[in-house]
Protein backbone atom coordinates (compact mmCIF):
# COMPACT_ATOMS: atom_id res chain seq x y z
CA UNK A 1 0.00 0.00 0.00
CA UNK A 2 1.71 3.50 -0.77
CA UNK A 3 -0.24 6.56 1.04
CA UNK A 4 0.38 10.21 -0.07
CA UNK A 5 -1.01 12.14 2.60
CA UNK A 6 -0.66 16.20 1.44
CA UNK A 7 2.27 15.59 -0.32
CA UNK A 8 3.93 18.28 -2.27
CA UNK A 9 7.03 19.14 -3.78
CA UNK A 10 8.87 22.30 -4.30
CA UNK A 11 12.18 23.14 -5.78
CA UNK A 12 14.32 25.71 -4.61
CA UNK A 13 15.65 28.55 -7.81
CA UNK A 14 17.76 31.64 -8.54
CA UNK A 15 14.41 33.13 -9.37
CA UNK A 16 12.43 31.59 -6.70
CA UNK A 17 11.01 28.75 -5.36
CA UNK A 18 9.01 26.30 -8.43
CA UNK A 19 5.92 23.96 -7.26
CA UNK A 20 6.84 20.98 -9.05
CA UNK A 21 4.28 19.13 -7.64
CA UNK A 22 0.94 19.96 -5.47
CA UNK A 23 -0.40 18.73 -2.64
CA UNK A 24 -1.99 14.98 -2.82
CA UNK A 25 -3.64 13.04 -0.84
CA UNK A 26 -4.20 9.53 -2.28
CA UNK A 27 -3.93 5.80 -1.01
CA UNK A 28 -3.02 3.57 -3.57
CA UNK A 29 -3.81 -0.18 -2.98
CA UNK A 30 -4.58 -1.37 -6.05
CA UNK A 31 -2.11 -4.46 -7.61
CA UNK A 32 -1.76 -2.25 -10.72
CA UNK A 33 -1.85 1.53 -11.02
CA UNK A 34 -0.53 3.59 -14.34
CA UNK A 35 0.26 7.24 -14.56
CA UNK A 36 -0.34 9.37 -17.78
CA UNK A 37 0.57 12.81 -18.49
CA UNK A 38 2.41 15.35 -20.86
CA UNK A 39 6.06 15.57 -20.50
CA UNK A 40 6.78 17.68 -17.18
CA UNK A 41 3.31 17.56 -16.31
CA UNK A 42 5.07 16.01 -12.61
CA UNK A 43 4.44 12.00 -12.76
CA UNK A 44 7.85 10.80 -12.82
CA UNK A 45 8.14 13.36 -9.59
CA UNK A 46 4.82 11.69 -8.14
CA UNK A 47 6.89 8.32 -8.84
CA UNK A 48 9.79 8.72 -7.51
CA UNK A 49 8.23 10.28 -4.42
CA UNK A 50 7.23 6.44 -4.03
CA UNK A 51 10.94 4.81 -3.45
CA UNK A 52 12.54 7.83 -1.56
CA UNK A 53 14.24 9.32 -5.17
CA UNK A 54 12.46 13.02 -4.45
CA UNK A 55 11.68 13.57 -1.22
CA UNK A 56 8.76 15.35 -0.24
CA UNK A 57 9.23 19.20 0.87
CA UNK A 58 5.68 18.88 2.57
CA UNK A 59 3.78 16.37 3.84
CA UNK A 60 4.52 12.53 3.65
CA UNK A 61 4.65 9.41 1.83
CA UNK A 62 4.34 6.24 3.45
CA UNK A 63 4.96 2.38 2.24
CA UNK A 64 3.88 -0.35 3.77
CA UNK A 65 5.16 -3.41 2.22
CA UNK A 66 2.74 -6.62 2.38
CA UNK A 67 3.74 -10.33 0.44
CA UNK A 68 0.38 -11.75 1.78
CA UNK A 69 -1.42 -9.13 -0.91
CA UNK A 70 0.30 -11.56 -3.40
CA UNK A 71 -0.58 -14.77 -2.92
CA UNK A 72 0.33 -15.98 -5.99
CA UNK A 73 4.29 -14.20 -5.69
CA UNK A 74 7.11 -16.71 -7.76
CA UNK A 75 9.38 -17.76 -5.05
CA UNK A 76 12.13 -15.05 -4.63
CA UNK A 77 15.24 -15.27 -6.75
CA UNK A 78 18.33 -16.68 -4.53
CA UNK A 79 15.84 -18.36 -1.69
CA UNK A 80 17.06 -21.15 -0.80
CA UNK A 81 20.80 -19.91 -0.92
CA UNK A 82 22.66 -18.56 2.06
CA UNK A 83 21.74 -14.66 3.22
CA UNK A 84 22.56 -12.76 5.78
CA UNK A 85 19.43 -11.82 7.80
CA UNK A 86 17.31 -14.59 6.30
CA UNK A 87 15.90 -15.89 9.60
CA UNK A 88 14.65 -11.99 9.88
CA UNK A 89 13.15 -11.68 6.04
CA UNK A 90 10.83 -14.91 6.50
CA UNK A 91 9.29 -13.52 9.46
CA UNK A 92 8.58 -10.13 7.35
CA UNK A 93 7.14 -11.87 4.54
CA UNK A 94 4.40 -13.49 6.61
CA UNK A 95 2.31 -10.47 6.54
CA UNK A 96 1.90 -6.70 6.18
CA UNK A 97 4.98 -4.80 7.80
CA UNK A 98 4.86 -1.51 9.77
CA UNK A 99 4.71 1.91 7.22
CA UNK A 100 8.08 2.99 6.01
CA UNK A 101 8.24 6.48 5.78
CA UNK A 102 9.71 7.49 2.50
CA UNK A 103 12.25 10.56 4.22
CA UNK A 104 12.26 8.95 7.50
CA UNK A 105 13.07 5.18 6.03
CA UNK A 106 14.56 5.77 3.47
CA UNK A 107 16.97 2.32 3.20
CA UNK A 108 14.16 0.55 4.18
CA UNK A 109 11.72 1.59 1.55
CA UNK A 110 14.26 1.18 -1.36
CA UNK A 111 14.54 -2.56 -0.23
CA UNK A 112 10.87 -2.74 -0.07
CA UNK A 113 9.90 -0.55 -3.89
CA UNK A 114 11.86 -1.70 -7.10
CA UNK A 115 12.67 1.20 -9.39
CA UNK A 116 13.15 0.30 -13.21
CA UNK A 117 14.15 3.94 -15.28
CA UNK A 118 13.26 4.29 -18.87
CA UNK A 119 16.83 4.61 -19.64
CA UNK A 120 18.26 1.04 -18.65
CA UNK A 121 21.68 2.46 -19.16
CA UNK A 122 21.20 4.20 -16.08
CA UNK A 123 20.80 0.96 -13.88
CA UNK A 124 23.26 -1.46 -15.47
CA UNK A 125 26.48 -0.41 -14.49
CA UNK A 126 28.92 -3.59 -14.42
CA UNK A 127 30.40 -5.05 -17.16
CA UNK A 128 29.03 -8.15 -17.77
CA UNK A 129 25.08 -9.56 -17.41
CA UNK A 130 25.73 -11.47 -14.87
CA UNK A 131 27.76 -9.19 -12.57
CA UNK A 132 25.03 -6.63 -12.57
CA UNK A 133 22.53 -9.37 -11.53
CA UNK A 134 25.15 -10.17 -8.91
CA UNK A 135 26.15 -6.75 -7.74
CA UNK A 136 21.99 -6.36 -6.55
CA UNK A 137 22.34 -9.37 -4.62
CA UNK A 138 25.55 -8.29 -2.33
CA UNK A 139 24.15 -7.34 0.47
CA UNK A 140 21.46 -10.26 0.55
CA UNK A 141 24.32 -13.31 -0.35
CA UNK A 142 27.34 -12.75 0.78
CA UNK A 143 28.83 -16.53 -0.71
CA UNK A 144 30.36 -15.25 -3.74
CA UNK A 145 29.57 -18.51 -5.33
CA UNK A 146 26.17 -18.55 -4.15
CA UNK A 147 25.76 -15.09 -5.19
CA UNK A 148 26.32 -15.89 -8.95
CA UNK A 149 24.28 -19.16 -8.41
CA UNK A 150 21.67 -16.95 -7.89
CA UNK A 151 22.26 -14.32 -10.85
CA UNK A 152 21.49 -17.26 -13.14
CA UNK A 153 18.50 -18.41 -11.39
CA UNK A 154 17.46 -14.94 -12.02
CA UNK A 155 18.24 -15.01 -15.88
CA UNK A 156 17.08 -17.97 -16.46
CA UNK A 157 13.42 -16.50 -15.18
CA UNK A 158 13.70 -13.77 -17.63
CA UNK A 159 15.70 -15.66 -20.48
CA UNK A 160 18.57 -14.43 -20.57
CA UNK A 161 20.70 -17.45 -19.08
CA UNK A 162 22.78 -17.53 -22.32
CA UNK A 163 23.88 -14.00 -22.52
CA UNK A 164 25.22 -14.77 -18.63
CA UNK A 165 29.13 -13.58 -19.61
CA UNK A 166 27.85 -11.31 -22.66
CA UNK A 167 29.19 -7.52 -21.96
CA UNK A 168 25.77 -5.54 -21.17
CA UNK A 169 27.16 -2.57 -23.57
CA UNK A 170 26.44 -5.79 -26.83
CA UNK A 171 22.67 -5.99 -25.72
CA UNK A 172 19.81 -5.32 -27.62
CA UNK A 173 17.41 -2.38 -26.18
CA UNK A 174 14.88 -5.33 -25.39
CA UNK A 175 17.84 -6.73 -23.27
CA UNK A 176 18.99 -4.53 -21.20
CA UNK A 177 15.48 -3.18 -20.46
CA UNK A 178 14.60 -6.92 -19.29
CA UNK A 179 17.98 -6.82 -17.86
CA UNK A 180 17.44 -3.84 -15.58
CA UNK A 181 14.25 -5.14 -14.55
CA UNK A 182 15.40 -8.67 -13.46
CA UNK A 183 18.31 -6.79 -11.67
CA UNK A 184 15.62 -5.01 -9.90
CA UNK A 185 13.39 -7.91 -9.18
CA UNK A 186 16.62 -9.72 -7.88
CA UNK A 187 16.18 -7.99 -4.48
CA UNK A 188 12.18 -9.31 -3.90
CA UNK A 189 10.42 -5.91 -3.60
CA UNK A 190 6.71 -5.91 -2.89
CA UNK A 191 6.29 -3.08 -5.26
CA UNK A 192 7.79 -2.26 -8.12
CA UNK A 193 7.41 1.29 -9.77
CA UNK A 194 8.48 1.87 -13.63
CA UNK A 195 9.11 5.15 -15.49
CA UNK A 196 8.11 4.62 -18.92
CA UNK A 197 9.86 1.37 -19.30
CA UNK A 198 8.99 0.97 -22.92
CA UNK A 199 9.58 4.53 -24.37
CA UNK A 200 12.73 3.32 -25.93
CA UNK A 201 11.62 0.26 -27.26
CA UNK A 202 10.41 -1.24 -30.34
CA UNK A 203 6.84 -1.90 -30.84
CA UNK A 204 7.85 -6.14 -30.01
CA UNK A 205 9.91 -5.47 -27.03
CA UNK A 206 7.18 -2.94 -25.90
CA UNK A 207 4.89 -5.67 -26.21
CA UNK A 208 7.13 -8.27 -24.26
CA UNK A 209 8.04 -5.78 -21.42
CA UNK A 210 4.47 -4.99 -20.66
CA UNK A 211 3.49 -8.24 -20.85
CA UNK A 212 5.77 -8.69 -18.13
CA UNK A 213 5.90 -5.99 -16.26
CA UNK A 214 1.59 -6.76 -15.80
CA UNK A 215 1.96 -10.59 -15.23
CA UNK A 216 4.39 -9.49 -11.67
CA UNK A 217 3.37 -10.40 -8.58
CA UNK A 218 4.54 -7.42 -7.24
CA UNK A 219 1.92 -4.38 -6.93
CA UNK A 220 3.06 -2.34 -9.99
CA UNK A 221 3.21 1.33 -10.56
CA UNK A 222 3.67 2.07 -14.14
CA UNK A 223 4.35 5.95 -15.56
CA UNK A 224 3.70 5.69 -19.37
CA UNK A 225 2.73 7.45 -22.63
CA UNK A 226 1.31 4.25 -23.82
CA UNK A 227 -2.42 4.57 -23.46
CA UNK A 228 -2.93 0.53 -24.63
CA UNK A 229 -0.44 -0.48 -21.88
CA UNK A 230 -1.99 2.31 -19.62
CA UNK A 231 -5.46 0.70 -20.15
CA UNK A 232 -4.50 -2.73 -18.18
CA UNK A 233 -3.90 -1.31 -14.57
CA UNK A 234 -6.49 -1.18 -12.37
CA UNK A 235 -6.77 2.59 -11.51
CA UNK A 236 -4.97 5.29 -13.61
CA UNK A 237 -3.92 8.56 -12.45
CA UNK A 238 -3.34 11.51 -14.86
CA UNK A 239 -1.27 14.00 -13.77
CA UNK A 240 -0.80 17.67 -15.48
CA UNK A 241 0.47 20.94 -14.26
CA UNK A 242 1.93 19.34 -11.24
CA UNK A 243 -1.70 18.29 -9.85
CA UNK A 244 -3.52 15.03 -10.16
CA UNK A 245 -6.18 16.14 -12.37
CA UNK A 246 -8.13 12.79 -12.86
CA UNK A 247 -7.90 9.14 -10.33
CA UNK A 248 -10.07 6.34 -11.76
CA UNK A 249 -10.99 3.72 -13.61
CA UNK A 250 -8.78 3.73 -16.48
CA UNK A 251 -10.77 3.87 -19.44
CA UNK A 252 -12.61 7.14 -17.76
CA UNK A 253 -8.97 8.48 -17.29
CA UNK A 254 -7.65 7.72 -20.75
CA UNK A 255 -10.48 9.68 -21.83
CA UNK A 256 -10.73 12.57 -20.00
CA UNK A 257 -6.71 12.68 -20.86
CA UNK A 258 -7.48 12.49 -24.78
CA UNK A 259 -10.16 15.55 -23.83
CA UNK A 260 -7.84 18.06 -22.10
CA UNK A 261 -5.22 17.50 -24.97
CA UNK A 262 -8.00 18.28 -27.86
CA UNK A 263 -8.93 20.69 -25.19
CA UNK A 264 -12.23 19.78 -25.43
CA UNK A 265 -14.73 20.95 -22.19
CA UNK A 266 -15.59 18.61 -19.22
CA UNK A 267 -18.68 18.19 -19.92
CA UNK A 268 -17.77 15.37 -22.50
CA UNK A 269 -19.37 12.30 -22.46
CA UNK A 270 -17.24 9.92 -20.60
CA UNK A 271 -16.02 11.99 -18.36
CA UNK A 272 -16.25 12.08 -14.52
CA UNK A 273 -18.06 14.21 -12.26
CA UNK A 274 -15.58 17.14 -11.28
CA UNK A 275 -15.75 15.55 -7.41
CA UNK A 276 -13.99 12.46 -8.74
CA UNK A 277 -11.76 14.21 -10.96
CA UNK A 278 -10.18 15.97 -7.82
CA UNK A 279 -10.68 14.04 -5.10
CA UNK A 280 -6.82 13.27 -5.57
CA UNK A 281 -5.66 16.08 -5.36
CA UNK A 282 -6.93 17.45 -1.80
CA UNK A 283 -5.53 20.66 -1.11
CA UNK A 284 -3.00 21.57 1.93
CA UNK A 285 -4.10 24.68 3.67
CA UNK A 286 -0.38 25.31 4.66
CA UNK A 287 0.76 25.09 1.15
CA UNK A 288 -0.22 27.09 -1.87
CA UNK A 289 -3.17 25.36 -3.55
CA UNK A 290 -2.85 23.97 -7.30
CA UNK A 291 -3.67 26.53 -10.25
CA UNK A 292 -7.51 26.01 -11.35
CA UNK A 293 -6.55 23.17 -14.40
CA UNK A 294 -9.52 23.85 -17.44
CA UNK A 295 -8.97 20.16 -19.17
Amino acid sequence: MIEFRSTAVVAPGPEGDTTVLHPISLTLTERRISIIGANGSGKSTLARLINGLVEPSAGTVRITPDRSDHPGAAPSIGRGHHAAGSAERGTAEAGPAAPLDTARDGAAVRRAVGFVFTDPAAQLIMPTVAEDIALSLRRRIRNKADRRAAALTALERFGLRELADRSVHTLSGGQKQLLAIATVLATDPTILVADEPTTLLDLRNSLRIGDLLFTLPQQLVIVTHDLELAARADRTLVVADGAVVFDGAPAEAIAHYRASVAEEPDTRAGTAPAADIHRAAAPNPDLPSAPEITP
